[in-house]
C-alpha cells in the first residue's frame, strides 16, 4: 500500500513537472552541467596524475638514481678558450656505494656518448650507453629480440650492441636484424638484441633511456671511446673528462631507501669538491605526486562542486516560484484532508526528480567529454567509477536540501489563506 502511495506521487510530481516543460529542462540544466563539469575535471585531473606516476614508477620504487650534472662554475667559463672540464660520477663512487651500504642490492653504471651508427647509407646520430647487466634489471624494458648484454660480453670484452626499436628500424630496416654488424663511430660492433624504450619523463625526472640509444658493455665503451669528450665550436673547443654519467642503486625494500638515498649523497659530497651530481629518489617523487594528485583532485572537485551549488539554488528558486502559483491548489488539498508531511512529500519528489534526472544527463554528457579531449588532444584521461556516483549522490542530495525549504514552504501555508489567493 505504501509503495503504492510513493509511485502515485512521484507520477504526480512528475505530471506536475510536465505541465513546464521548458522551465524543468532549464532548471535541469544547472545540474546536468554541474555533474558534467565534476566527472570531466575529475577524469582530466587522474589521467595526468596517473600518467605522471607511471612515469615515475617506471624508474622503480627502490632505485636511487644519481646523474652527473656540470657544475654551474664549469658552466659560466667563457668558451673562447680551450680548456678541460672535469665533473661528473667517479668509477670509484661505485665501489664505495656499494661496499659502505648494505641495503644496496644491485648497482648499474652508465657511461654516455654521442656517437654516429652507420650501416651501409644509413646514419643515425645515437646515444652510446655503456653499461652493465644490472642495467637491463634495474630499468624494466621489454625485448623484443635477441638477448641483453650478459657477465660474458663484459669479461670477453665483446664488440656487442643492443639497439632500441627505434634505432633498429632506422637503421636495420629490409636488413637481417639480430648478427647484423653496425658501425658506431670508427669500430664496428654485432647487434645482439633490440628493447623497446620508453620517451619523456615525469615530474621534474628525466628516464634513464631514450628512443636513440644503443647498449655496449662499460668497459668496451672506456676502450673504444676514453672518458674525455671534444666539442668544437667556431674558434674554440670544449673539452669534457667524465668517468660516469649515471648510476641507478637498488636497494632492499621502500623503508631503506630514504635512508640510503641520504647516506648516498653525504657520501658522494665527501668526495666532490664541486656540486657535479644529483641524486632522485623516484620513491619520494612518487609520493609527492600522489599527494599532489589527492590536492589536485580536492580543488578540481570544490570548483565543479561550486557549479553544482549554482544547480542546486536554480532549483530553489524555481520550487519557490511553483510554491507561488500553486498556493490555491496547496489549500484545496489541506482542505479536503492533506496532511503537512503528504505535501512536504510532494514537492520533494518533484526537486529530487528534476535533480536526479539532471544527474543522469550530466553522467551522460561528462563521460563524453574526457573520450573527446583524449580523441582530440591526446590527452589521457580517466573515468573514475567513484566519480559517477559522487556526482549523483551530491546531485540528489542537492535535489533534497535545496528543495526542503520551498517544501516546508509550501506545508506550512494556512488552507484559508491559500484557498482566498488568486
Amino acid at each position: 500500500m505504501r509503495q503504492l502511495r510513493v509511485m502515485r506521487n512521484v507520477q504526480l510530481g512528475i505530471k506536475n513537472l510536465l505541465l513546464h516543460k521548458l522551465r524543468s529542462l532549464l532548471t535541469m540544466l544547472g545540474m546536468v552541467f554541474g555533474v558534467a563539469s565534476v566527472i570531466a575535471m575529475l577524469s582530466i585531473g587522474e589521467g595526468a596524475s596517473k600518467d605522471a606516476l607511471e612515469q615515475i614508477q617506471k624508474l622503480g620504487s627502490t632505485n636511487i638514481i644519481i646523474s652527473a650534472q656540470k657544475p654551474v662554475e664549469d658552466q659560466e667559463i667563457s668558451t673562447t678558450r680551450s680548456f678541460m672540464s672535469v665533473y661528473g660520477l667517479l668509477y670509484d663512487d661505485e665501489q664505495r656505494i656499494r661496499e659502505a651500504f648494505p641495503a644496496v642490492e644491485k648497482t648499474a653504471p652508465v657511461k654516455l656518448v654521442r656517437k654516429e651508427g652507420r650501416l651501409h647509407e644509413r646514419s643515425l646520430e645515437l646515444r652510446v650507453v655503456g653499461t652493465t647487466p644490472e642495467w637491463f634489471e634495474l630499468v624494466h624494458r621489454r625485448l623484443i629480440g635477441g638477448r641483453p648484454i650478459v657477465a660474458r660480453d663484459l669479461d670477453t670484452h665483446a664488440a656487442v650492441v643492443v639497439l632500441t626499436e627505434y634505432g633498429a628500424r632506422r637503421l636495420l630496416a629490409t636488413e637481417q636484424t639480430i648478427g647484423q654488424l653496425l658501425r658506431i663511430g670508427s669500430d664496428h660492433f654485432e647487434v645482439i638484441g633490440i628493447v623497446q624504450s620508453e620517451e619523456g619523463g615525469g615530474a621534474g625526472i628525466q628516464l634513464p633511456d631514450q628512443e636513440v640509444d644503443a647498449y655496449i658493455p662499460l668497459n668496451v665503451a672506456r676502450e673504444r671511446f676514453g672518458d674525455v669528450t671534444t666539442r668544437r665550436t667556431t674558434g674554440s673547443q670544449e673539452r669534457e673528462r667524465v668517468e660516469l654519467h649515471q648510476l641507478i642503486v637498488q636497494v632492499a625494500s621502500n623503508d631503506d631507501v630514504e635512508s640510503t638515498s641520504f647516506g648516498i649523497s653525504a657520501m658522494l659530497q665527501r668526495f666532490h669538491k664541486k656540486a657535479d651530481y644529483r641524486v632522485d629518489v623516484p620513491l619520494g617523487l612518487l609520493r609527492q605526486a600522489e599527494a599532489t594528485k589527492r590536492t589536485f583532485n580536492i580543488v578540481l572537485g570544490s570548483i565543479a562542486g561550486i557549479s553544482l551549488l549554482v544547480g542546486g539554488i536554480g532549483i530553489m528558486n524555481i520550487m519557490l516560484a511553483n510554491v507561488t502559483e500553486r498556493t490555491r491548489e496547496i489549500g484545496v488539498r489541506r482542505a479536503i484532508g492533506a496532511k503537512r508531511k503528504q505535501i512536504v512529500i510532494q514537492f520533494l519528489i518533484e526537486t529530487v526528480v528534476l535533480s536526479t534526472v539532471g544527474g543522469l544527463l550530466g553522467i551522460v554528457v561528462g563521460v563524453t567529454i574526457p573520450f573527446a579531449v583524449t580523441l582530440l588532444s591526446d590527452m589521457p584521461t580517466v573515468i573514475a567509477p567513484w566519480s559517477l556516483l559522487l556526482s549523483v549522490g551530491i546531485s540528489m542530495t542537492v535535489g533534497v536540501l535545496f528543495g526542503l525549504y520551498p517544501a516546508v514552504r509550501a506545508a506550512n501555508l494556512d488552507p484559508i489563506e491559500a484557498l482566498r489567493h488568486e
